[in-house]
């Protein structure tokens, strides 16, 4: 486990296995980099001018032990432009860093990247994006190996260095909440890689009760016999094709006054989606364990917020299921009634996870909540339209769009607002039920949030589309444990208004 300290001083005084020090374009040192270019005979700015390395954000050098300071090392890493440098940079830069010092095989190293200035940011976001940034470069899926990459030595402490004493407040702080909010970025990727044949239904509830367990949260567990009583039978109807019975997880964090009204999270925990019926083609179906996303992230988000004592009411609703082909499952055609009492016709059994969110968007309403954001990997169509650079949000209501598009920009886990007009609904018309669950080829992620939409007219409601956002493919295969920073973000502002 990293190990993470806050840290002041000199910085040419500073004893460490490697300094990381940044420079600029133009021969422009930062604050350390030129303290330790006047105590070493100019040794850096030397380097600068002789182009042995360039201003471009993300170039390095490594230093041996240079004269005059009791380092092992220095490495140093170019950001571009002084006027340039933002939140985006620092995290490239911090990534680089940290994959360099891998390569290296050090063990610590000192960073004073907390000290470059980043308009409408304080140094505790710095250091927090720093954390976070230097966990998730630090991430080896490999925990079911059995030959794992050998390496000489493993990097296992960081030292984040403030400018000033009177930062080291702000730095501690920043210390607990950057490494709450890492482990559970950690914990949604974690959760992600493993296979459809470990992360069942009944061991994301495993997981679910551990984590109510380590942090004192409230947790209930209902099987299929207890949604059977719900008439969840949208839910429900997903499971009948698999061995592995379906779960709905409610978790509790109550950080706020009992009066205070909860922000409810609903995430989709489908941990293995061949598409039913309407079979996937094989080509990277492997990937469809990662259909579990939404579902990991909000327990993710749930042990951050706990792990910060976030003064806010705060219930998260998984509803968990496989979605196999079998004969008990459901066929294209088949009408089920959801929770609510709509019925809905299936035209395609691959629309499966607005299935059992729509049921949990329906159970949610018991809670009273002041706010309902779902999250889900629900459509390739959503990308289609955003790629995997933003998750797409989908609201009626301006300000809680708004308030997730700020914390998306603060965190750099962005989303970007897509239209829910009624003149999508006419695309879900059915002959023989209220609804289908499908909408045509057009406008698929749209179609599927105005299908959620029927369910959450009582209360505010978003509703993220993942589906870009929560994985990579091809050579970096692997879960982002995005959007935990969103949700952490918007949280904590939340929290900070209360």
């Amino acid at each position: 486990m990293m190990e993470f300290k806050i840290k002041s001083g000199r910085p040419e005084k500073q004893r460490s296995a490697c300094l990381v020090l940044a420079v600029f374009k133009d021969q422009v040192l930062s604050p350390a980099a030129r303290s330790i270019d006047n105590v070493t005979g100019n040794i850096i700015s030397s380097l600068l001018k002789r182009g042995d390395i360039s201003g471009e954000t993300g170039k390095m050098l490594m230093l041996p032990q240079i004269p005059d300071i009791p380092a092992e090392r220095v490495l140093l890493i170019a950001c571009g432009k002084t006027a340039e440098f933002n939140s985006k940079k620092l995290l490239k830069v911090t990534a680089k860093v940290i994959r360099k010092l891998q390569e290296n095989n050090i063990t610590e190293a000192t960073l004073f990247l907390p000290e470059l200035i980043i308009d409408n940011t304080d140094i505790g976001t710095r250091i927090e994006q720093i954390i976070i940034q230097t966990t998730h470069s630090n991430y080896q899926p490999d925990s079911l190996k059995t030959k794992k990459e050998e390496k000489k030595s493993q990097l296992r402490k960081i030292t984040l260095f403030v400018p000033e004493r009177r930062d080291m407040t702000a730095g501690k702080q920043a210390l607990q909440d950057g490494q709450a909010i890492a482990a559970g970025v950690k914990m949604a990727r974690e959760l992600g890689d493993l296979p459809g044949n470990i992360c069942t239904p009944s061991y994301l509830a495993a997981q679910a009760t551990e984590i109510a367990a380590d942090f004192g949260m409230k947790i209930k567990v209902l099987n299929e016999k207890a949604m059977e009583r719900l008439s969840m039978d949208a839910l429900l109807s997903v499971s009948r094709g698999s061995r592995q019975e379906a779960r709905l997880i409610i978790l509790e964090h109550r950080g706020g006054s009992k009066k205070a009204a909860p922000v409810v999270l609903v995430g989709k925990g489908l941990t293995f989606d061949a598409g039913g019926i309407s079979l996937k083609p094989s080509s990277a179906m492997d990937e469809m364990k990662y259909d579990m996303c939404g579902g990991a992230s909000v327990l993710g988000t749930m042990r951050a917020i706990a792990e910060m004592n976030l003064s806010l009411n705060v219930i998260a609703i998984v509803p968990s299921s496989e979605n196999l082909p079998d004969g008990n499952a459901n066929r294209p055609g088949d009408i089920v009634t959801s929770m609510s009492g709509q019925t809905i016709e299936i035209l395609n059994t691959d629309a499966e996870g607005r299935l059992i969110l729509c049921d949990a968007l329906t159970y949610a309403e018991r809670f009273k909540p002041s706010t309902v954001i779902d999250v889900a990997t629900l459509t390739g169509a959503c990308v289609v339209a955003l790629g995997a650079h933003a998750s797409a949000v989908f609201s009626k209501d301006k300000s809680l769009t708004e308030e997730l598009v700020n914390a998306g920009n603060e965190s750099q886990d962005r989303v970007w607002p897509m239209p829910l007009w009624d003149e999508y609904n006419q695309q879900l018309k059915s002959n023989f039920a209220d609804m289908a669950n499908i909408g045509g080829r057009k406008a698929g992620a749209v179609t599927a949030a105005c299908f959620l939409a029927r369910y959450t007219e009582n209360y505010d409601w978003a509703h993220l589309d993942i589906a870009g956002t929560a994985w990579l493919s091809g050579s970096k295969k692997g879960a982002t444990g995005r959007p935990v920073r969103l949700l952490c973000e918007f949280l904590r502002s939340r929290a900070s208004i209360a």
